[in-house]
């Protein structure tokens, strides 16, 4: 998914969490909620898409039967300590869902969260978004992949509880992701895209 930055989507200065929620369930848009602002994100493009729908493919088929669940972009991540709110491309969950207020809408405490870096998105992903994600108690690895080549960041919480970067820059190569205990063939998440 994609932010349009940094035009706020709506005409008040500063809003509530509140009233974003309230307008956020009336909307046919999604959009991203920070110290009092709100952010339209935009439809992804073809590629994108297909990383995205190819990822968690992989990830429904490899943890089924376990405690941990992947989700789409459609499941809202909520960060108390910074207050954003945000879509993921993937997130996922391992263990019981905390969410704010029992709400079944908000999620607090993802495992792994996958974002697909697009030309207008990646610095960011990479930047300002991370930084946020790192708020997030539970969060163990967060996980670039690149869409205009072969390109995966992985970052991961090491034995020192400081975050490490792995990448991934070959069609051969396996992502390993630790957190889930599982690793992903470059090829079947770049599977049907050429570049």
């Amino acid at each position: 998914m994609e932010v349009k930055e940094p035009q706020p989507a709506y005409r008040k200065d500063s809003y509530t969490i509140e009233e974003y929620l309230e307008m956020e369930d009336a909307a046919t848009e999604k959009h991203e909620y920070y110290r009092g602002e709100i952010f339209a994100m935009s439809g992804a493009k073809l590629k994108h898409n297909m990383i995205t729908m190819n990822t968690l493919h992989l990830l429904l088929d490899r943890l089924k039967g376990q405690s941990c669940r992947p989700f789409g972009s459609d499941f809202r991540v909520h960060i108390p300590k910074n207050t954003l709110f945000t879509y993921p491309d993937i997130s996922v969950f391992c263990g019981d869902i905390e969410t704010r207020n029992d709400d079944e809408m908000n999620a607090l405490n993802p495992t792994v969260i996958f974002e697909i870096l697009s030309p207008s998105t990646k610095n960011y992903d990479r930047g300002e978004k991370f930084r946020l994600y790192r708020d997030i108690p539970s969060l163990k690895e967060y996980i670039l992949i690149g869409s205009e080549s072969v390109a995966v960041e992985s970052f991961y919480i090491n034995e020192q509880s400081h975050w490490e970067l792995r990448e991934y820059n070959s069609i051969s190569d396996n992502l390993q992701i630790g957190a889930l205990q599982m690793s992903l063939p470059l090829k079947d998440i770049y599977e049907g895209i050429s570049f």
